[in-house]
């Protein structure tokens, strides 16, 4: 299992991480999250990123349950979000938050803990001061973002650096063969300023796996089948299930599913440290851990963003000093 630094940290995740989501209802009841994490145990995968409100709020249970016996085997992750403040302000539900989170993971620090949504009505001194105390605390060794978009990465590194607070080391944001915006900013901030870029959705909520058939429901049993308001049921469309029958062909030529080409094709960014996927059987472990052992030539990555393009990219009026996006990459 390769490993890849984490920004600035010394932190060093495996490349194929595991996202929280799964372990609770719906999906995976306490006995299915622990066959999940021995699975990725197993294999060398040493990343979990989950969050406090995920599986109704049971994931970073049924983690910590498991932690218990294996807490120094993994990196640990998880998010607090700011939404709904009510009477709180924004330390105070940070610190509750995160004292809610060490006990629910049995756990007394987390190795990044990171704001989910973003939150325009506070300050980012707001954010940044309690999440600093947290990390001279000991509570927290790095901290990081999900969603934010450049602009407000550089508006908190400006706010850290002026008052010498931690600054975000990691953001997150949705990112796969299908969904390309952060090639426009965000990928370029990260390159530029050292930080990583953790991408959720990368198989698009299980549509890049090619469960889902043209013209077909979701099989029974399946994340769309038991979760129908999510990712998968917003991605499908005509365009998109062509697009899939094209990159399934691609992979069957070059001997892969086209699970391990997304995954394949997210690894070939050098802005990527780790990827997070759900998943809720430790098969799907094993297939993850299988798509990491590709590595796509540079011929291999330009035919699977010509397929993948809405547009050629010429006359754009976007500046890619420094290796930003290239042509044909897909960027609207």
């Amino acid at each position: 299992m390769e490993h890849r630094k984490l920004g600035s940290t010394d932190l060093m995740p495996s490349v194929i991480g595991l996202g929280g989501y799964p372990f609770g209802p719906p999906l995976c009841d306490q006995e299915m999250t622990a066959r999940v994490l021995d699975q990725a145990r197993e294999l060398g995968v040493n990343y979990i990123d989950t969050a406090d409100m995920y599986a109704q709020g049971e994931s970073e249970t049924n983690i910590g349950a498991y932690l218990a016996d294996h807490r120094d085997d993994f990196i640990l992750a998880t998010k607090f979000n700011l939404s709904n403040l009510g009477d709180e302000t924004p330390r105070q539900r940070i610190m509750r938050k995160i004292d809610e989170s060490l006990t629910k993971l049995r756990t007394d620090y987390i190795d990044l803990y990171q704001i989910h949504h973003v939150n325009p009505d506070v300050p980012a001194e707001y954010i940044l001061e309690p999440l600093d105390e947290l990390v001279k605390a000991g509570k927290v060794r790095y901290v990081g973002n999900c969603n934010y978009a450049s602009w407000r990465q550089m508006e908190a590194l400006q706010v850290a650096e002026a008052n010498d607070l931690s600054w975000f080391v990691s953001t997150q944001n949705h990112y796969n063969m299908l969904y390309r915006h952060v090639e426009l900013e965000i990928l370029p901030f990260c390159r530029k300023y050292d930080t990583a870029f953790i991408p959720y959705f990368p198989l698009a909520g299980g549509f890049l796996t090619g469960t889902y058939r043209p013209g077909q429901p979701p099989p029974q049993g399946s994340r769309a089948d038991l979760v129908p308001t999510g990712m998968t049921a917003n991605v499908r469309n005509e365009r998109t299930e062509h697009m899939l029958l094209r990159l399934e062909a691609f992979a069957q030529e070059h001997g892969h599913t086209v699970s391990e080409l997304a995954l394949a094709w997210l690894l070939s960014h050098p802005e990527i440290p780790v990827i997070i996927n759900g998943c809720d059987r430790p098969e799907h472990i094993i297939a993850n851990v299988k798509a990491s052992e590709w590595v796509l030539s540079a011929e291999e990555r330009t035919e699977v963003d010509a397929i993948t393009s809405w547009w050629d990219g010429s006359a754009a009026a976007v500046d890619t000093t420094g290796g930003a996006p290239r042509a044909g990459t897909g960027q609207r």
